[in-house]
């Protein structure tokens, strides 16, 4: 647990109201305030660190310029945002961050109104702040949009489809751009932040303006070479010539750690009659907390940790990472078929694929924050004889849905889709959590749908995807660790479309999808201890489903459930639809379907998500008690009529 820090000045501000009361040359010991803060609370938590940490004086400086909360601020990802939450009235709960009942990790719009959308999927903050601002411009209204997006989002197609539609929203949409990377940059110092000064000020645009109408009365021609003139003038001396080829006035490079360069920059912004504005900032994630500006990526998202170390709190040592499972075997796989390529969407880390990536580096692919790039990229890597294995997160694999239909599916193209974070994700909550593909897959033609029981299930899987040619093929894994069974020394090519028998009963079956194999097993326990004989299933294949396995189960027990870890729509759904179609309801067949409740749940314990979904084995044997008409007078499991 890390100790709280002296904050005197930051005890004094509880909104943006009282900040703003602040004379300019408070800031700077309010930003390191707020930074303390921001460290001492993750500590706590854990969550995301890097980014916040890189964004203090930024956070400060736009909460001191502009008039939040009528000037909407939108943060793209969202994991930035937890200097923003201290500074909107969130203190007093910042170290629930991520906790049930708690602060949510990302933006949120019924936690607070200065939250005016939420944001945790990348790319999104220009539409929305476009969105605003045009909405203030229709009804009159003052407010402006604020989108601060970070460089890693601008590799997002979506990103630069709303700048290329933002003129309209003219000086009321103001872009800042989070260069944490120096990836757009070049050095920035003295020179850059007075240029970014001079070129924003009223002064300068008057002069602008003023040029403009001047060569306007002398030619239309004169004006267009005049203004292309000016805008690579600028371009020269300081950037930014794509965004103003978009539209935009550009602004920067200026460091966004100096709050004596950003705070008249933002000024002049705010009062600028030019429109749209793009400001960019150059910042370094971890600014301020030493062992995170060495190690960025290790505190880009971290577990509790002490303050004065840096030393993270490590898990006690237990199986392998589902996608360390899945990336080992897929270098075993490779190693034979050199047709073998993975991609990845600025997710090589969480999806294991920075493993292969160290040992095939000229066939692994990281193409950024651009899902529907990715898929389509690996479509076009399958129709010319290659065999990709596109590792993508379940939850952003949705923003890739129509190149899934289109560019794989429709031509049944051998694209191999690695799907992480299956399920619920705990403290992630419920804009990362995996409740959709198997139902949004499922529906498509030339699908195969895997779902991996436990790790050793996973290489098989992944051996098995290797191997499909005949159409799209997927498999779905959890976050986490595995279960702790053994990992086989060679990999079976499992049949597609055939499920296994785990144990064998006679009265109840339990059909299972995926890794709530073991919750079923323990029910199957504990209705055994209830004279229930019950036969235990892992399908394996959410499509095409194992109907002869099926069918024998239906037919052959008096209550039949299914569980998996997905959305109404899923593996349940088909089951029922099988049996409907083959008329094997008409016998008065008890089949139900637990899946996870169709609501989105918020962060949690991964133990209370479940029990939250009615998917743990007390759960399980619930339904089969009531669906026997179950009570405890009942004899040696004769149920009810």
């Amino acid at each position: 647990m890390s100790e709280f820090p002296r904050t005197p000045l930051l005890d004094t501000v509880k909104t943006p109201h009282d900040l703003r009361k602040l004379k300019p040359a408070d800031l700077r010991q309010l930003a390191d305030e707020l930074r303390a803060e921001t460290i001492s609370a993750v500590g706590h938590t854990g969550g995301h660190l890097g980014s916040g940490l890189g964004v203090v004086e930024l956070t400060t400086a736009i909460h001191y310029v502009f008039n939040t909360p009528e000037d909407r601020l939108v943060w793209d990802v969202g994991h930035q945002c937890y200097p923003h939450k201290i500074l909107t009235g969130r203190r007093d709960r910042i170290r629930t961050l991520r906790q049930g009942g708690g602060l949510s990790g990302f933006t949120k719009r019924s936690e607070s109104e200065y939250d005016p959308f939420g944001a945790a999927h990348s790319s999104t903050s220009i539409s929305a702040a476009l969105g605003f601002a045009i909405a203030n411009k229709l009804s009159g209204k003052p407010g402006r949009g604020i989108a601060v997006i970070g460089d890693g989002s601008m590799s997002a197609g979506m990103a630069y489809e709303a700048m290329n539609n933002a003129a309209a929203a003219g000086n009321r949409l103001v872009v800042i751009l989070n260069d944490n990377d120096m990836s757009i940059a070049p050095p920035v110092g003295g020179l850059s932040a007075y240029l970014a000064r001079l070129i924003s000020s009223s002064e300068y645009l008057g002069l602008r303006s003023l040029a403009k109408r001047v060569t306007r009365k002398l030619s239309p021609r004169l004006t267009a070479a005049a203004g292309k003139a000016e805008e690579f003038a600028r371009g020269m001396a300081t950037g930014g010539t794509l965004f103003e080829e978009l539209g935009f006035y550009y602004v920067g490079p200026i460091d966004g750690h100096n709050l004596e360069h950003l705070i008249p920059v933002l000024e002049n912004v705010r009062d600028a009659k030019e429109g749209p504005v793009l400001v960019h900032v150059v910042t370094k994630k971890g600014k301020g907390y030493a062992p995170a500006e060495a190690a960025a990526d290790k505190y880009h998202g971290v577990q509790k940790f002490d303050v004065i170390t840096g030393a993270q709190a490590k898990a006690p040592p237990g199986p392998p990472a589902y996608q360390n499972v899945f990336a080992d075997q897929l270098i075993k796989d490779a190693e034979k078929d050199p047709r073998i390529c993975a991609i990845t969407a600025a997710m090589p880390s969480g999806t294991g694929l920075d493993r292969f990536g160290k040992v095939y580096p000229d066939r692994t692919f990281d193409v950024g924050i651009a899902e529907q790039h990715a898929v389509t990229f690996a479509a076009g890597l399958a129709a010319q004889g290659m065999r990709p294995f596109c590792a993508i997160y379940s939850t952003f694999l949705q923003r890739a849905y129509d190149q899934v239909v289109h560019d794989v599916a429709i031509q049944n193209l051998p694209v191999r889709f690695a799907i992480d974070r299956a399920g619920l994700v705990g403290a992630d909550g419920a804009t990362h959590a995996g409740s959709f593909d198997v139902t949004y897959l499922a529906t498509l033609p030339n699908f195969v749908i895997m779902a991996a029981a436990d790790e050793a299930e996973l290489v098989h899987m992944t051996h098995t995807a290797a191997l499909y040619d005949d159409g799209p093929i997927a498999v779905r894994y959890p976050r986490g660790n595995g279960t702790g069974v053994e990992l086989p020394a060679v990999p079976r090519q499992l049949e597609i479309g055939k499920g296994r028998i785990v144990r064998e009963g006679k009265k109840v079956a339990i059909l299972s999808l995926g890794t709530r194999l073991a919750e079923a097993l323990k029910a199957a326990d504990a209705l055994e201890a209830k004279g229930l004989s019950t036969t235990v299933a892992d399908l394996r294949f959410a499509k095409p489903l194992d109907e002869d396995l099926i069918r024998r189960l239906l037919t052959s027990h008096e209550v039949a459930v299914t569980v998996e870890e997905g959305a109404v729509g899923g593996m349940g759904a088909h089951v029922l639809t099988m049996a409907s179609d083959q008329g094997l309801t008409d016998a008065g067949l008890k089949l139900r379907t637990m899946r996870l409740p169709d609501i989105f749940q918020d962060q949690d314990a991964p133990q209370k998500q479940y029990d939250e979904a009615g998917l743990n084995a007390e759960q399980i044997v619930d339904t089969v008690l009531k669906a026997l008409r179950w009570n405890e007078t009942t004899v040696e499991g004769e149920a009810r009529a």
